[in-house]
């Protein structure tokens, strides 16, 4: 590499000495060291390096001048800087352990993390010993490469160095498992520390949280509490994540209190993880009463009001957002876009989602990813235009994922387009032939068209293939207990029990104000039609909401989760409910929340 010369340097304090290192009246010439805390770029570091080499201030065998400069590379690291760090430690005689450790930390910050585990083995093999600080470095980066089989050799070698019980070590080897998807063992790491830390709780709640574990994490959030450990903002935004994540919004307001009364709320991340939370468990009003009070907001906490306005089927409040966040100059980001195109799609706004995919790309520069490719197929396929929507997933620049053909097939679902769907298919079992809800949606299809052969066919290849479907599953919140149901309980059941007998009793009342169960979705053709009413009948919704409607006081809102989307059985049964029992049901599904009143769903039937 060609040294730049001293005399590049740009204007930048002690630049008259920098420049002119070796005058005669230069009594005192500056230390590089010090100058690399005033540097604000590579190029000027690279300068200083120049100058050190030049003025014979320095040499390779000087660890403390070559570890800073490895150090400001890797602060924020670009594929310029680590190129220029490894540079650095490649040139040095003899490394140590912390230079090494400052260019694993950088690597694993970098889009290709698992280097520093090669180079690891290099360090190895020269007989260097790790010590506490090299493994979190090197445990993060197998977390953000997913190398669970790196991942669990530095275990065993920090276990072996009697370092697994570090402070320092044991959340990232937390971090590690849980990035790479073996939460249990993530837990067996948390069991065995004897006294764990804030650091190590958060970790592991952490773990649980973005791991879809709700319930585990709000059990160690409550063992923390019972030991007086003091929470954090971390904790606070992992335990909100999954009181989002179980609707569970009478541990998100006691949170709320107890955010406000410690000065959380003066973390603006807090305030919009309590937004999302607020809407993700159905209180709307709430998210927005937070927001409006909100003295500082940034791209964030904007992105989750539109967000939440679009999941709730607010789509004209979700683009006037916009324009107010735009107002305020901030700067809009992919969930901002993410937020508007989901709320275009779910009123079937064909057009103005087209110009926001437009503005996002050609005006703010956003490379779309796949959730906003997925976004626009949803927006096509529920406005009926389903040729454009395969056109558009054919035409990508970037090969298709499973994900958006899975989103087009339940659009020829929702629009009975059997020879679409068989071609969508046909594209999703090449790629993933193991899921089961495919078989499922086709399966249903070729019912409703009285293709019976095609229907036992499709069941055996799924057989044959172990491809299982995800059953339904709804939970409630009742006196700050979550309760769950899944769909079919009862149905081969004996003895009913109280709730059972209270839905069986609701469906007489709602039948008499003119409910009929819609059967059409069961597509058993040995099936009674009495067998196919019993089979809607306890549809994990169904139970959910006749479980609120028997345990809580009258008018009290009725708020479901279901973790699939909702039927059509179930989405008109809601609607009589609202009215029969005068009883507000909220309703998040997989796809958006429905707020039914008064016989009718926010939704407007369009779903």
């Amino acid at each position: 590499m060609a040294i730049s010369s001293p005399s590049l340097i740009p204007s930048f304090p002690h630049r008259e000495t920098i420049t002119n290192p070796l005058k005669p009246d230069t009594l005192n010439p500056p230390n590089p060291i010090l100058l690399i805390s005033k540097c604000t770029s590579l190029r000027e570091l690279m300068q200083i390096h120049a100058y050190a080499i030049k003025s014979h201030v320095y040499n390779h065998k000087d660890h403390s001048f070559i570890t800073k400069m490895i150090n400001f590379c890797t602060e924020s690291p670009t594929t310029s800087s680590m190129s220029y760090a490894r540079h650095l430690f490649d040139a040095m005689p003899e490394p140590d352990i912390v230079s090494f450790n400052s260019i694993a930390r950088g690597y694993s910050r970098s889009l290709n993390p698992i280097v520093s585990f090669a180079l690891f083995v290099g360090v190895l093999e020269g007989g260097m010993s790790p010590d506490h600080y090299t493994f979190p470095s090197l445990l993060k980066a197998c977390a953000a490469a997913k190398g669970l089989e790196e991942g669990r050799q530095l275990h065993c070698l920090s276990m072996k160095l009697g370092l697994d019980g570090d402070v320092f070590v044991c959340p990232t080897l937390i971090n590690m498992y849980t990035e790479c998807e073996d939460v249990d063992a993530a837990r067996r790491v948390f069991d065995r520390i004897i006294e764990p830390c804030v650091v190590s709780y958060n970790a592991m709640i952490t773990g649980y949280a973005r791991r879809n574990r709700p319930n585990e994490a709000l059990s160690l959030f409550r063992e923390m509490q019972g030991k007086s450990l003091k929470v954090n903002e971390i904790t606070l935004l992992s335990v909100l994540s999954s009181c989002s994540l179980l609707g569970s919004l009478g541990l998100g307001k006691w949170i709320h209190e107890y955010a406000t009364k410690h000065g959380f709320c003066k973390y603006v991340k807090v305030n919009t993880a309590l937004i999302d939370m607020f809407a993700k468990c159905g209180s709307l009003d709430d998210a927005v009463s937070l927001f409006e009070k909100m003295r500082h907001k940034d791209t964030p906490a904007w992105s989750a009001m539109i967000v939440a306005y679009a999941n709730h089927g607010e789509a004209e409040k979700s683009m006037l957002m916009f324009e107010r966040m735009r107002s305020e100059s901030v700067q809009p980001d992919e969930i901002t876009f993410l937020g508007l195109l989901n709320a275009c799609s779910h009123r079937g706004l064909v057009e103005e989602g087209r110009k926001y995919f437009s503005r996002m790309v050609n005006e703010f520069k956003i490379v779309p990813s796949i959730k906003h490719y997925g976004s626009m197929v949803d927006l096509l396929g529920r406005a009926g235009r389903l040729d454009d929507a395969y056109r558009f997933i054919d035409t990508l620049h970037i090969s298709p994922t499973p994900m958006l053909w899975r989103i087009l097939l339940s659009s020829c679902s929702s629009h009975n387009d059997l020879k679409l769907a068989e071609k969508v298919s046909e594209r999703i079992f090449e790629m993933d032939d193991s899921h089961g809800g495919d078989y499922v949606i086709l399966s249903n299809l070729y019912a409703r068209n009285k293709k019976w052969e095609d229907v036992d066919f499709l069941r055996k290849v799924m057989k044959d293939r172990r491809a299982v479907k995800i059953p339904g599953c709804s939970s409630i919140e009742v006196k700050n207990v979550v309760h769950e149901f899944f769909s079919g309980d009862g149905v081969k059941s004996n003895t009913h029990t109280k709730l059972h007998i209270a839905l069986d009793e609701m469906v007489k009342e709602l039948k008499v104000a003119g409910y009929v169960p819609d059967t059409s979705m069961v597509v058993h053709a040995d099936m009674s039609d009495h067998e196919k009413e019993i089979a809607v009948r306890y549809h994990s919704e169904k139970l959910a909401i006749a479980f609120g409607v028997l345990n809580t006081p009258p008018g009290t809102t009725v708020r479901v989760v279901k973790n699939l989307r909702v039927c059509r059985d179930c989405h008109n049964a809601a609607k009589l409910i609202s009215v029969v029992f005068g009883r507000r049901v909220v309703l998040r599904d997989v796809q958006r929340f429905h707020h039914f009143e008064d016989g009718k769903c926010s939704c407007g039937d369009f779903w």
